[in-house]
Formats: structure tokens, C-alpha cells, sequence
């Protein structure tokens, strides 16, 4: 849980040490713009732009029951952000895992990836896609609806 937060709290602390002294010299616009940007960068890494993640094993009785593909992913990950972003509101549609909060869930993308914890691996009717196509992903989420 704490690791999911580290690297948002840095660029929210980073974004503090260099727009602090810019607002106290009288630079308030360069020092705000700065600190935006930097809260920017901590929401993009941050837990918050993904769906409640869940664990292993209710993704899978999820997916099960509706069919939805399973994403596991990681806090930080720009490819797992990259696959957020692209997409959009359809990633509400798909059950997210946070590997660093369930055991499980890491074991089991190391299962499929030689012993590595590669991320975004999306299960698709069972079978693994790492770091897919999200317009591929998109494209099978619509046949599904």
C-alpha cells in the first residue's frame, strides 16, 4: 500500500521544494503553474486514476460471472497510464488489479511472463496479453457489450 503512494508524494513534495521559494519572491503565477504541474504528475502515478482495484481472486469470480477482461497493473507504470488514458471510459468496464497489493495477483503475472512482473498483463477469455493494443482491447470490450 505505501509503495503504491511513494512516487506520487515525491512529485507533491518535489512540486513544494520548487514552488515555494518561486511564490515567496514574488514569482506567485510561475510558483502555482509549477506546483499544478507537479500535482499533475502525482494524480497521473497515483492510485487515484484507476477503478477500485481488486483482489485476484474477485477478478476472477468477476470475469467469470461477466465475461469483462481482467488488467493487472501497478501504481506508476506509465505503460499501465498509457493503457488507462487510450482507454478512457471503457477502462470502467474491465476488473483492475494492483499487483502490489495482492500477492496473488503478482504470482500470477509472473505465471505468464518468465518470472517477470511485466504490467499491464490483460486476461482475455483466460489467455494473456501483455502491455496490449488499447484499441484492440476497446475494439474486444464493444463485441462483448
Amino acid at each position: 500500500m505505501t509503495r503504491a503512494w511513494t512516487l506520487p508524494i515525491l512529485f507533491l513534495l518535489c512540486g513544494l521544494l520548487v514552488a515555494t521559494p518561486l511564490m515567496l519572491r514574488g514569482s506567485l503565477v510561475k510558483g502555482v503553474v509549477l506546483l499544478v504541474v507537479f500535482l499533475a504528475f502525482a494524480w497521473t502515478h497515483s492510485p487515484l486514476l484507476f477503478p477500485r482495484a481488486l483482489s485476484h481472486e474477485e477478478a476472477r469470480r468477476r470475469s467469470a460471472e461477466d465475461g469483462r477482461p481482467i488488467v493487472y497493473w501497478r501504481p506508476g507504470c506509465k505503460y499501465c497510464i498509457r493503457l488507462r488514458a487510450r482507454l478512457g471510459r471503457a477502462a470502467g468496464r474491465l476488473h483492475w488489479v494492483d499487483i502490489w497489493r495482492d500477492p496473488e495477483a503478482a504470482a500470477a503475472v509472473r505465471a505468464v511472463n518468465d518470472g517477470n512482473e511485466t504490467v499491464p498483463t490483460v486476461f482475455v477469455d483466460g489467455r494473456p496479453q501483455v502491455n496490449p493494443d488499447p484499441a484492440r482491447l476497446r475494439e474486444q470490450l464493444t463485441r462483448r457489450a
